[in-house]
């Protein structure tokens, strides 16, 4: 009973620090919804989510054994990283519907890239139990739907938090790359700094692309509205 309770309190740490990128990506892609179709959009999103967590817990560990998933995981995180930090068009005459779909895909999306390192460190934590995996999955429930709110909510109120989650992303990102089996026993035989310095550097890709993306289509869409208005004069 003593190495259950142990193992359950292992896989709730672990949802804790791991979840907390899941609910970062909920946020940052509903954050330009109403607030009815937020809540609508962090229940299905977060349900999807977690639904995959369930499929990606059974096969997570044979995933890892083909090198290079987690380098192409990486990848693809970056990638929605910058989108997320770039942001949509927020303006209100745009469907309500169609913003929250398109929310729900990046959640969705995004979540089956990173569950790979939160279902295999619960499958590790719980030792092969099947009842401590499917418990491991259920604390991940309230996790990410209460996380991802109250992010919302600080993100209204102090813009920066956007900038940092999409930091956060890119930072995890770099850790998948650097954390798959091939590329970490390279790192350590060529250049063990890289563990760190590399998730540190596509924190940094990310603000900065994903800046400089979000400049360029506010400018474009300025030079538009300008263009619009000068054809109904």
């Amino acid at each position: 009973m003593t190495e259950f309770l142990l193992s359950l309190l292992q896989i709730i740490v672990v949802n804790i620090v791991l979840s907390g990128d899941n609910a970062v990506v909920i946020a940052l892609a509903c954050r330009n919804l109403s607030p009815e179709l937020q809540k609508k959009a962090v229940f299905w999103g977060s349900f999807g989510a977690i639904a995959l967590r369930v499929i990606l817990t059974f096969i997570a560990i044979y995933l890892l054994k083909i090198p290079f998933v987690q380098v192409v995981g990486g990848l693809l995180l970056i990638w929605i990283a910058v989108k997320l930090l770039k942001g949509e068009d927020e303006d209100s005459h745009i469907g309500g519907g169609s913003n929250m779909m398109e929310a729900l895909k990046t959640i969705i999306f995004a979540d089956l890239i990173m569950s790979l390192d939160n279902v295999i460190a619960v499958a590790g934590a719980a030792n092969g139990n099947m009842l401590l995996v499917l418990i491991g999955l259920a604390i991940s429930i309230p996790l990410i739907i209460w996380g991802s709110q109250l992010l919302m909510k600080l993100m209204n109120r102090f813009p920066i938090i956007v900038l940092l989650g999409a930091a956060l992303l890119g930072y995890t990102a770099g850790e998948m790359i650097v954390g798959d089996k091939l590329v970490s026993g390279f790192i350590e035989e060529t250049m063990p700094a890289l563990h760190i310095i590399l998730p540190v550097a596509l924190a940094l890709v990310v603000i900065a692309v994903g800046n400089y993306l979000k400049r360029k289509a506010e400018k474009e869409k300025a030079n538009q509205v300008g263009q619009d208005h000068a054809e109904t004069l």
